[in-house]
């Protein structure tokens, strides 16, 4: 795995050149990007002690920039996984029913200071937004068992900080403690990151 993750860092490094965020959608759209993205996803997630089909059941698309990823992971993986798409219009989701499912939640790039994406504003600050993915996740009777993405990192936050994100649950009100895994970290293939928020639409 360690080839491919290394063939796959350079095609995100090229993705992302100077800007300071992308949807990586030149690598999760293209055949090799798509092809590399999903085992490496597969692989990271399992070097968390996290296997598919046993320890999730499923994958859901945080934002419109996951969802060929989620496709990548269902087709590379080995055992049976469903992959879905939380959505915004409303709250629910798109996708197999997942009642009673482990599932992992993931986006393509995920950060302390994300950027406005196509669907909501998906960042690690204060987990507020992703509280409310979580939620919806809870209210459909799944558990989140993990979060994911391509390119992440937690800002300042080192060591086993760094490994995990906090949420609060809609129903029981109380703080979830789950593991963030990625691929890349932000600050090794963003030479171009910056700590404001912005809005590339603007």
């Amino acid at each position: 795995m360690g080839n491919e993750k290394e063939v796959l860092e350079k095609l995100v490094r090229a993705d992302i050149g100077t800007r300071p965020f992308s949807e990586l959608t030149s690598v999760s759209l293209s055949g090799l990007g798509a092809n590399l993205a999903g085992r490496v996803l597969l692989a990271e997630l399992e070097a968390r002690g996290l296997r598919a089909g046993q320890d999730y059941q499923a994958v859901g698309a945080l934002t419109q920039a996951a969802v060929p990823l989620v496709l990548s992971m269902v087709l590379a993986s080995t055992e049976p996984i469903d992959g879905f798409s939380i959505d915004f219009v409303y709250p629910g989701i798109k996708g197999k029913n997942i009642q009673g499912k482990k599932v992992v939640l993931l986006d393509a790039w995920l950060s302390e200071k994300s950027y406005i994406q196509t669907s909501s504003i998906i960042t690690l600050h204060k987990g507020n937004e992703l509280s409310l993915d979580y939620s919806v996740i809870e209210h459909l009777g799944a558990q989140a068992v993990a979060i994911a993405s391509l390119v992440g990192g937690t800002g300042a936050m080192t060591g086993e900080e760094s490994k995990y994100v906090e949420v609060v649950g809609a129903i029981d009100q109380e703080k979830h403690r789950l593991p963030f895994v990625y691929a890349y970290n932000v600050t090794e293939v963003s030479t171009s990151h910056v700590d404001s928020p912005h809005d590339p639409r603007a």
